[in-house]
């Protein structure tokens, strides 16, 4: 008898091991791609029936589609609260600074540099076994952080003139350094830098033939190779060939195209003249005005689309893609200067939808379903999403938004609030925001004046129900403030507020 259980007890635990071995968690491969200054309905998937982005429009019929995602209105404040999931009042990034206006009084000028104290998502997923890259625009390090040992500020910063690089030599000490990406969890860089557009590496920036886009780049953190010819390529080809070296996984790719923002340099005189040539789009106005600006433009959208494209097609062939998630987005709204669309009220650095209100996919075959989606999310959102993702469940430093795997997985998300907070002046004064249920609300910092929308029967905010509706401005105003008063949230000291 006791022979026979030997065999037996040996199978039993041979078994229990095999099980417990299928049951460990497989860390998914994360690709999160950002474009720079794309507006929401700057792509065919969100609504556009004038830019030509059919890669994305296809990829989007196999995702989770966001129709009511949201960042901040610039740059800046949008990549501090990706990277960190904290507010702008936690960072102290309300602006791209050389932005700010106004004065000490009724500003809180804003940093550029993220201080050391807030730990990116590149921490903990590198902790974890993730191999990262950030590829592409980084700006979240000043050109001289030394002079922001001060804050606050008694006036905004200011960055060196094109083409200038005597700030080189001490970004590549240890200890400017520790201010990017390899210094905030990521093994590799290519074009991260304190610039946030690629025409900076030039004397004439928007004015040279090349605005950055076009080979040689002049971005230092960007080696020059002899077969260079458009930016938004070469930085593809380094995400691709990162995914090469790193397809064991998992791996993590940051990659944040410096396009489609300004300088407009059109990918090819073709596609030019192919936009020029077509009908606008009566509902979003694109293609109405500024034709040659939006033509030219929607070239480097499309070369986004392609390159995108290039990305799924090699994790195909490499049998990678049920086990990666790709997520794609933009950093704020689109630039007037560049876009337009006539359903939304404001543009890039305003705090209307225009501003605030972005493009969003989620891509993961065979684990997500297909779908649009409108709950409101928060580029907030995206950091504990990535810690939920690698399995990371005792990470205790502060975040602000909430994991996105419950909806991604197709379950109903609790109903939340969001809040924004821009303390410093740029296209409208300073303020706060708070977004619930299908009311946005706007309180002015320095004279405490209110504005109230119904977004689902006013997309475009036309019309401020504030007197209207004063018993659901009284509860919204009464929750912001209250949401202010807990974080201590800064307030210019002119302000005619109080906790």
């Amino acid at each position: 008898m006791k022979k026979l259980l030997i065999p037996w007890l040996f199978f039993g635990l041979l078994m229990c091991f095999s099980a417990c071995t299928n049951n460990i968690y497989r860390q998914p491969n994360i690709i999160f791609i950002m474009a720079d200054d794309l507006g929401w309905q700057d792509v065919g998937f969100m609504g556009s029936s004038w830019f030509e982005t059919p890669n994305l429009d296809d990829l989007a019929k196999q995702s989770l589609v966001f129709n009511q995602a949201y960042m901040y209105p610039t740059c800046s404040p949008s990549r501090a609260a990706l990277l960190t999931g904290r507010q702008s009042f936690r960072t102290g990034i309300y602006n791209v600074p050389v932005l700010d206006r106004g004065n000490k009084e009724n500003s809180i000028f804003s940093r550029w540099t993220l201080e050391r104290k807030h730990p990116t998502y590149a921490e903990p997923l590198r902790a974890t076994g993730y191999k990262l890259i950030h590829i592409g625009k980084w700006h979240v390090v000043g050109p001289d952080p030394e002079s922001e040992q001060f804050y606050p500020f008694d006036q905004k910063l200011s960055q060196p003139r094109n083409g200038d690089l005597a700030w080189l030599s001490k970004h590549q000490e240890t200890e400017i350094a520790q201010y990017y990406p390899k210094g905030r969890g990521f093994h590799e860089n290519v074009g991260g830098t304190w610039w946030g557009d690629p025409a900076r590496g030039y004397a004439l920036g928007y004015k040279s033939e090349s605005g950055g886009y076009k080979a040689p780049f002049k971005n230092p953190f960007i080696i020059e190779k002899a077969g260079d010819e458009w930016l938004t390529d070469r930085l593809t080809d380094e995400a691709i060939h990162f995914i090469e070296e790193n397809k064991e996984g998992p791996f993590f790719v940051n990659l944040h195209y410096y396009a489609p923002h300004r300088p407009i340099v059109p990918r090819t005189q073709e596609g030019l003249e192919k936009y020029m040539a077509k009908l606008p789009d009566i509902l979003t106005g694109q293609g109405q005005r500024k034709l040659k600006e939006i033509s030219g433009y929607a070239t480097m959208v499309e070369s986004i689309d392609e390159n995108v494209h290039r990305i799924v097609e090699y994790l195909h062939q490499e049998g990678l893609s049920e086990n990666t998630i790709i997520i794609f987005t933009s950093d704020n709204g689109f630039n007037s200067l560049q876009s337009t669309n006539n359903r939304l009220r404001g543009t890039k650095g305003t705090i209307y939808e225009g501003g605030l209100r972005v493009p969003a996919l989620v891509y993961w075959p065979g684990t997500i379903q297909p779908g649009i989606i409108d709950t409101p999310i928060s580029g907030l959102d995206y950091f504990p999403t990535f810690l939920e993702l690698a399995g990371i469940k005792n990470y205790t430093e502060t975040l602000d938004g909430n994991s996105l795997l419950p909806l991604l997985k197709g379950q109903v998300m609790q109903d939340r609030t969001l809040f924004w907070h821009l303390a410093g002046q740029y296209k409208n004064l300073p303020c706060s925001i708070i977004r619930k249920g299908d009311w946005k609300l706007i309180q002015f910092l320095l004279d405490s004046d209110v504005e109230l929308y119904d977004l689902k029967n006013d997309l475009k905010e036309s019309k401020n129900l504030v007197y209207e509706k004063p018993e659901i401005a009284e509860k919204l105003l009464d929750e912001l403030a209250l949401w202010r008063k807990k974080h201590q949230v800064p307030l210019p000291s002119s302000s005619v507020l109080a906790y």
